[in-house]
Formats: C-alpha cells, sequence, structure tokens
C-alpha cells in the first residue's frame, strides 16, 4: 500500500517540499528572533537610540517591554528543554 500510495500522491510532492522549506525557514527565524544574544544586542542598539535622542523614553520602554518579553520567553524554553533552543 505505501508504493500505491506514494505514486497517487507524487504530483503533490512539489507542494509538500515547498511546505518542507518554509517551516525550516520559520524555525530558522523563529530561533534567531527568540535568541538570547540578538535580543541583549537590541536591547543595547534601543539603548543607544534613546541616548541620542532618536526615540521618546516611551517608545524606549514601549520596545525594551517587547524585547524583555522575548528574552524571557527564549529563557523560560531553554529551561523547560535544556537544550538552549529556541520555542
Amino acid at each position: 500500500m505505501g508504493l500505491i500510495s506514494e505514486v497517487l500522491l507524487l504530483p503533490f510532492a512539489p507542494a509538500r517540499g515547498s511546505a518542507w522549506a518554509i517551516r525550516q525557514v520559520l524555525q530558522e527565524a523563529e530561533r534567531i528572533y527568540y535568541d538570547p544574544a540578538t535580543v541583549r544586542a537590541e536591547l543595547a542598539r534601543l539603548e543607544e537610540r534613546l541616548e541620542a535622542g532618536e526615540i521618546t523614553e516611551e517608545e524606549f520602554d514601549r520596545q525594551e517591554d517587547e524585547l524583555l518579553d522575548r528574552l524571557e520567553i527564549a529563557s523560560r524554553h531553554s529551561a523547560g528543554t535544556g537544550n538552549g533552543t529556541t520555542p
């Protein structure tokens, strides 16, 4: 039965391959997005922008909260899995 189903599903192979590629790209993007080093670097750049007067204190607080949330999610996930990967 496996061979027959593979032959019948062969026309859908490009779609399955595309879905796999999309999942891989999404996983890598999430890994980078939640990487603690990336978040810390963004926090440092955000502080530099505040000190340079490029953003207001309110904008700084809003963006800082978002970055700290990402860092917390990354920390929570790495503590749960023990391998340091992303959620």
